[in-house]
């Protein structure tokens, strides 16, 4: 396996396993120590081959079809892709409702739009920043900024941004 591929793979398993909003160990503690975290991490990283009847299985774990692991177009073909934006839930609830109202109200639409209630964590699109950004009359980076500031957004987002700001 080409280590760009290995990369493309492991990037694909690590969104799978953050938008489940599982941790590293939480996989491993979900699985009973079937996963250990180290492997998985080494999975995501690339540094580590997975073989196919591996990959089976833990996409069994995971409740995805095998298609949504693997690497999309030809392998080597793209970069790792930019960093997604979720949302901390959890700590939205914690951050006071006069600054984080119109964020509450609007991830409470596309959940129930989605019809996904896992409560924890919430993947948003730039589509989606941009249109907080004009509820809240500032740029999309500077919504970024302000939303990590409270705790609700991953700072790697900051590279989501930046790269969606150079297209």
């Amino acid at each position: 396996m080409s280590s760009d591929y290995a990369k493309q793979l492991g990037g694909k398993l690590r969104a799978i396993r953050t938008q489940q909003g599982l941790s590293l160990h939480g996989v491993e503690e979900k699985s009973q120590g079937r996963w250990k975290a180290v492997v998985v991490g080494s999975y995501e990283r690339g540094d580590r081959a997975v073989t196919v009847q591996r990959l089976a299985e833990l996409a069994e774990f995971y409740g995805v079809p095998v298609q949504e692991l693997l690497p999309g177009g030809t392998p080597g073909g793209a970069a790792e892709p930019p960093p997604r934006l979720v949302l901390d839930l959890e700590r939205l609830t914690q951050v006071p409702s006069e600054k984080a109202g119109p964020l509450q109200r609007y991830a409470a639409t596309i959940q129930s739009q989605r019809g996904d209630y896992n409560g924890k964590v919430l993947s948003i699109r730039q589509d989606d920043l941009r249109t907080l950004a004009v509820i809240y009359d500032q740029s999309p980076s500077i919504l970024t900024e302000q939303l990590i500031s409270w705790g609700v957004l991953n700072p790697d987002a900051r590279r989501a941004v930046r790269e969606e700001e150079a297209s």
